[in-house]
């Protein structure tokens, strides 16, 4: 199995968290359940085989995808392959960061996976050709790396959008929306418009998600969890909210996905 991730350099770390590369990911089942994390990926397929994303209640395949696809801003879980005999090259766009990418309102593909032949840059199907040539991960990264440098929009996105996400993020379980609207001058209605045209959706929404994923990381580092001290913590009202919370986004109450959880976050096995 090979797994190694990459982080470029700069303007292109302003946009991007990390290239991953993986090839043969070794796991005894076949399906999980991908959670929601506030994250829009890239993803391109280096096999000529097709890819799958199942109902979350049969298991049902309900969509293919092949050779490049883009994973919008979720706000529910879905059902996908765990990985098993795969070869993909990912992009990992910092939250609120693919805008510029894209050029499109990012709630035009919230919780839908679009094949990249419908909205993304030629660019990024010539790219997966040119990763087929590359002999290595590294090299690959490189030609990446110097892909999206080379085409790179120039343009940043906007700073009252990245300041809400940034600080958002920072103090989940201290912040609220009316007070993000008031340090950025804007209007509640005006900061959703912006919102859910560089995000995919509300900043009430991403709060509520971050505010999970910070649960889920507490839980995942954790043998022990009291759960009132950690809905307290992560900015719940109480136990009972943080429950709701936690299984409309997972599909599982805290315990339940204490029991089912693996070494990779958001990944649920299923089957």
């Amino acid at each position: 199995m090979i797994f190694q991730t990459y982080s470029p350099i700069a303007p292109l770390n302003h946009f991007i968290n990390h290239f991953t590369y993986y090839r043969h990911y070794d796991c005894l089942h076949a399906i999980n359940r991908f959670l929601p994390d506030g994250n829009t990926e890239i993803i391109i397929d280096l096999t000529g085989t097709p890819k799958f994303i199942y109902d979350n209640v049969s298991l049902q395949t309900i969509q293919e995808c092949k050779k490049v696809w883009i994973s919008g801003f979720r706000k529910k879980f879905i059902t996908i392959p765990s990985g098993r005999d795969m070869e993909m090259f990912i992009i990992n766009f910092k939250k609120g960061m693919v805008y510029p990418f894209l050029g499109i309102p990012l709630s035009e593909i919230t919780d839908r996976v679009v094949d990249g032949d419908l909205i993304l840059n030629p660019m990024f199907a010539e790219l997966r050709n040119q990763l087929h040539e590359c002999a290595s991960a590294d090299t690959m990264f490189h030609v990446a790396e110097t892909k999206l440098l080379k085409n790179f929009p120039g343009i940043t996105g906007n700073p009252v959008v990245q300041y809400a996400v940034r600080r958002i993020m920072a103090v989940p379980e201290m912040t609220s929306i009316k007070e993000v609207a008031e340090k950025t001058g804007y209007s509640s209605k005006h900061l959703i418009h912006l919102f859910e045209q560089q995000v995919g959706t509300s900043p009430k929404i991403f709060l509520r998600i971050i505010r999970f994923q910070k649960a889920i990381s507490e839980i995942n580092c954790k043998k022990e969890i009291n759960f009132a001290r950690l809905a307290i913590d992560c900015g719940y009202y109480d136990q009972s909210h943080f429950i709701l919370d936690f299984k409309s986004f997972s599909g599982f109450t805290p315990l339940d996905y204490m029991k089912r959880k693996n070494d990779q976050m958001n990944y649920v096995p299923i089957q």
